[in-house]
């Protein structure tokens, strides 16, 4: 995607010796796979000089890896690195350092599968409030507040989403008073939970607030040094400007959502940062006519088999969109053919994730729901796999695919 010349290649260099991580953006997925690998051959050598922070550095890399494909290797070695990084510690303060890293990527891989019990192991991970320099502290309180963020939202609780939202307000004060990192995420994330308490509440000001801080990140990251942090804030506006058009049925609205998913996908391509891709294709996807089926067969591609949360919404999104496209030109044997793909998946002897599970129960529903419409036939019940489908969803925190499962639950309710 980029061009490598002589003076690019010196101030990747450069980069690497420094502690600011924002150049990762430059690079596509394999290749920061392999500077995660030499960064973690690098540290495991005897004669390195400084072990503590090179397996520090190990671990962010990996976590960025992970974050960008889903990989669970990408994680566990995260996590082995963070784990290497606290038995090379050699004061309170690296100590702690270490527990911020493993508390880091668990986060990372409670947003790629989900699952409370991951935000439990992320809090348990975490060192005392004052533990280790400022700095450190400082960083300690971002993932404190960013754990919270996602308690909030995973249980639905509005005062709980306010309070986190303070305390990640806090958190960006402290990071940047101490200078111990970039805060793009902190700001990333309080928007976020000010644009679904907005929405939800259909509070102006706290639109507005949402509004400012997207703008803000935009306009600060450049396509040509930071295309992924501009994607996901851009998805973000998209995403929220598509919720208003929702809700007073607004034309215009609707449309510069979808440019600003539109201005998010050219940031990058699929193979710079497979799953930021897909989160477009997936916002995108719920709009009316927003994404091609062919892109979501592409996206499923990228997801399918790791037992993501991403992952079980697009392939939601392509059994619905494939389901629908059959019954529009009532092809019963393109239905059919859909049919055998999943009852294939749910009989195959190898194990499959939970919410994999949940999808292929729902895309079973739809099918019997859409034979039914283009024969007359009775449909039968599928209410009790949509009951467990929905629950299952909920659980991994995936609230959007355990509507989708419930929808049809009272569509059949209805119908009878």
């Amino acid at each position: 995607m980029f061009e490598f010349g002589r003076d690019l290649r010196k101030l990747f260099a450069q980069a690497r010796e420094s502690e600011d991580l924002s150049w990762l953006e430059l690079i596509g997925a394999d290749l920061l796979a392999g500077e995660a690998r030499g960064q973690s051959t690098d540290a495991g050598r005897v004669s390195c000089a400084k072990p503590h922070a090179a397996w520090v550095r190990a671990s962010a890399l990996w976590r960025e890896h992970a974050r960008r494909t889903g990989k669970a290797d990408s994680v566990a070695r995260a996590l082995a690195a963070a784990d290497d990084a606290a038995h090379a510690a050699a004061s309170p303060d690296e100590i702690a350092r270490a527990a911020v890293e493993t508390a880091q990527a668990l986060v990372v891989k409670f947003d790629l599968c989900g699952g409370r019990g991951l935000l439990d192991q992320a809090s348990e991970a975490m060192p005392g409030s004052a533990d280790g320099k400022p700095a450190t502290q400082a960083l300690s309180a971002s993932v404190q507040a960013r754990i919270r963020s996602r308690r909030a939202r995973f249980d639905g609780d509005p005062s709980a989403l306010m309070l986190a939202a303070s305390l990640l307000d806090v958190a960006i004060h402290q990071v940047e008073k101490t200078r111990a990192g970039p805060t793009d995420d902190l700001r990333m994330d309080r928007a976020a939970l000010a644009l679904e308490a907005g929405v939800a509440r259909r509070d102006a000001g706290l639109l507005d607030q949402a509004g400012r801080e997207l703008l803000n990140l935009v306009q600060a990251a450049t396509p040509e040094y930071r295309p992924l942090t501009r994607a996901r804030a851009l998805t973000l506006c998209g995403a929220g400007l598509s919720a208003l058009a929702a809700l007073a049925d607004n034309e215009p609205a609707r449309e510069q959502g979808r440019q600003m998913f539109e201005a998010a996908a050219d940031q990058f391509t699929p193979d710079h940062s497979p799953l930021d891709w897909a989160t477009i294709q997936v916002v995108r996807g719920g709009m009316p006519d927003g994404v091609a089926l062919s892109v979501l067969r592409q996206a499923d591609a990228l997801t399918s088999g790791q037992g993501l949360v991403l992952g079980a919404m697009i392939r939601d999104l392509l059994m619905e969109g494939e389901i629908s496209a059959a019954v529009s030109i009532g092809d019963l044997p393109r239905l059919t053919m859909a049919e055998t793909v999943v009852r294939r998946r749910l009989s195959a002897g190898r194990p499959i994730c939970e919410l994999e599970w949940a999808g292929d129960q729902i895309a079973m529903a739809r099918i019997a729901q859409a034979r039914s419409r283009l024969t007359g036939a009775e449909a039968g019940s599928a209410n009790l796999a949509l009951f467990e489908a929905a629950d299952v969803a909920r659980e991994r925190g995936l609230p959007a695919l355990a509507a989708r499962a419930e929808a049809l639950i009272v569509h059949r309710v209805d119908a009878a």
